[in-house]
C-alpha cells in the first residue's frame, strides 16, 4: 500500500512539475513573441518617421550650394552700410507681412543712404502651415536663387513676395505663381527658370539650423548688429530711428 501510495504521489508530482514547465515555456514564447512584436512596431514606426522626414526635405538631400551673397549666418546681404540689420522672415508669416508693409521703405531708405546692410533671412518655419506642399521652403529657394544670380532685384522680389502672401494654412503660391511674382520685379526667366531646380534647398536648411542656434525661435525677428531689438516692428519710424542711432547719425 505504501509502495503504491509513493507511486502515485510521484506520478503526481511529475504532472504538476511538468504542467509548470509548460506554463514557464509557454510564458516565456509569449515574452518572446511580444518582444518581438514591439521591435517591429518601433521598426515600422522609425521607418515611417523617417519616410516623413525624407519627404519634408525637397531636395535637401542635394549638394550644398551658398548664394553669392551669403553671409556666413544663414543671410542674403543687400546694400553696405556700416550698421548689420539681420531681418529672420518667413514669407508665409503673416507678422513677417505685416513688418514689411510697414518697413518696407524705411528698410530701402536706409540701404540707399548707406547707413545699413541688410541681412535676409529667409527661414522655413511655417513648411507645416502650407498643406505639404512646403511654401515657406520653395519661396525661400527662389529668394536665395535670385540673390545669387540678379541679386540687384532681391530686395523688391522679397516685398513683392509679402504684397502677394498667400494665407497661413493654405497650399501658398505654387511654383509657376513664384516665378510670376519675381518676374513682376524685373527678374529674368533665366533666373525663375531655375527654381523648380531647388538649388539652394540645402542652403535653406542649414540657414534653419543656423537659426535656431542662434536663439530664433519665431519670426519675425530683427537684429541690429546682433542685438535683437525690442521696437514696434508693426509701425513705419521706429526701427528706422534705431538703426540711424545705431550709425551715430539724424536723419
Amino acid at each position: 500500500m505504501g509502495t503504491k501510495t509513493g507511486n502515485r504521489h510521484t506520478a503526481a508530482q511529475k504532472a504538476v512539475a511538468s504542467a509548470r514547465a509548460g506554463q514557464r515555456g509557454h510564458r516565456t514564447i509569449m515574452i518572446i513573441g511580444g518582444a518581438i512584436i514591439v521591435a517591429l512596431i518601433a521598426a515600422i514606426a522609425i521607418s515611417v518617421i523617417t519616410a516623413m522626414n525624407d519627404g519634408d526635405k525637397s531636395g535637401a538631400d542635394g549638394p550644398l550650394v551658398v548664394p553669392a551673397t551669403a553671409t556666413a549666418d544663414g543671410g542674403l546681404a543687400v546694400g553696405n552700410g556700416p550698421v548689420d540689420v539681420d531681418i529672420y522672415l518667413d514669407y508665409m508669416c503673416p507678422y513677417c507681412g505685416k513688418f514689411e508693409a510697414a518697413n518696407h521703405a524705411d528698410i530701402q531708405r536706409l540701404i540707399d543712404d548707406g547707413t545699413a546692410t541688410v541681412n535676409l533671412h529667409p527661414l522655413a518655419f511655417l513648411d507645416k502651415a502650407s498643406q505639404g506642399t512646403e511654401y515657406s521652403t520653395r519661396a525661400a529657394n527662389a529668394v536665395a536663387t535670385v540673390a545669387d544670380k540678379d541679386p540687384g532685384h532681391v530686395l523688391n522680389f522679397n516685398t513683392a513676395l509679402f504684397e502677394n502672401q498667400p494665407e497661413e494654412n493654405s497650399e501658398g503660391l505654387d511654383d509657376a505663381k513664384i516665378a510670376e511674382v519675381a518676374a513682376s520685379v524685373g527678374v529674368p526667366q533665366s533666373v525663375t527658370d531655375t527654381f523648380a531646380d531647388r538649388t539652394f534647398v540645402p542652403w535653406v536648411t542649414q540657414s534653419n539650423d543656423a537659426a535656431f542656434e542662434n536663439g530664433i525661435t519665431g519670426t519675425p525677428t530683427v537684429k541690429i548688429n546682433g542685438v535683437v531689438t525690442e521696437v514696434d516692428l508693426y509701425t513705419a519710424g521706429p526701427l528706422y530711428e534705431a538703426v540711424t542711432a545705431a550709425a551715430g547719425t539724424t536723419k
